[in-house]
């Protein structure tokens, strides 16, 4: 997992939408933020300066964050997630999956560190046909 300045963030490639907002979870991710199938997640706002979103195990995400609930989804078999629609997730959406906090996956839709991550070919892709 790279990192893309020295003092940034830690991201763990571009994920790309799939039809009805279906995410995949990049493996290294998955295995850090403890994600099994079937688990029970929360999507959570993004920043505003980034946009995006993030998505957290529902048992591991505090009260003092559930005020920024978007909605909830499953984990399945395959390490994929369903965005509810409120989350504006469209197909082919590109999104940067970072080491946000300790609680959530976060998933960048623009801003500095997306334009500093399309300088970064060695960046791994996850979905519509990746590995994931």
């Amino acid at each position: 997992m790279p990192q893309l300045v020295k003092g940034g963030k830690w991201v763990f490639g571009w994920v790309i939408a799939e039809s009805g907002g279906e995410i995949t979870i990049p493996p290294e991710a998955y295995r850090e933020y403890g994600f099994r199938a079937g688990d029970e997640v929360i999507f959570l706002k993004g920043s505003r300066r980034s946009g995006g979103f993030g998505v957290g195990r529902a048992d591991r995400i505090p009260a003092l964050l559930r005020k920024r609930i978007l909605g909830q989804g499953q984990v399945d078999e395959n390490g994929r997630v369903t965005a509810p629609p409120n989350v504006g997730v469209q197909p082919g959406d590109r999104l940067l999956a970072v080491r946000g906090s300790g609680y959530a996956l976060g998933l960048v839709a623009r801003g500095p560190i997306c334009e500093e991550a399309t300088k970064h070919a060695e960046l791994e892709t996850f979905g519509c046909g990746h590995p994931g």
